[in-house]
């Protein structure tokens, strides 16, 4: 009778042994970042890294092509380094991916007749929003605060009954 309690309680004992050692096993592992290629200049890789951030990956559209894990993100990253190791200057690698794939790919676009709705659409809708909402609360306090004129039969009939109620008491 003692022995399957005892085994349970073994058990028990053995199975919460062994999920620390793997939970603690596993640990580091969580910590891991993605590995530097090998090989590459520390230099080529800083500078791509910061062209990297300033560019918006067109798959993700909320990412910079340095954080994306996309494959399109992780091409233009290898076109970065091969257009620096071609001596292209920082501007002309600029140029080069806005003329291939248009101001959106910028994180930040430049200010210009074509992008003047994303740069001020969200003040529009702002504005409209908050003027919406003014109109509508006047609009509703307006029409709390008028009162309807009696005609003179009924006022008579309000302080009829009016009068009624207050001789009742």
């Amino acid at each position: 009778m003692n022995s399957p309690r005892r085994f349970f309680r073994h058990s028990q004992r053995v199975l919460m042994w062994c999920s620390l050692i793997l939970m603690f096993c596993n640990a580091p592992m969580s910590l891991a970042k993605e590995a530097i290629p090998v090989g590459e200049d520390p230099v080529v890789q800083a500078r791509m890294m910061r062209l990297a951030t300033v560019l918006r990956c067109l798959v993700c559209q909320n990412q910079t092509i340095a954080d994306s894990h996309a494959d399109l993100a992780l091409d233009l990253r290898n076109q970065i380094v091969e257009l620096i190791k071609q001596g292209k200057s920082d501007d002309e690698i600029m140029e080069f991916m806005t003329a291939r794939y248009g101001d959106f790919v910028l994180y930040r676009p430049p200010m210009k007749t074509t992008t003047m709705l994303l740069w001020f659409g969200p003040l529009f809708l702002v504005l409209v929003g908050g003027f919406s909402l003014y109109r509508s609360t006047q609009q509703r306090q307006g029409n709390s605060m008028t009162q309807a004129e009696l005609t003179p039969e009924q006022k008579l009939l309000a302080d009829q009954l009016l009068n009624r109620d207050a001789s009742q008491r």
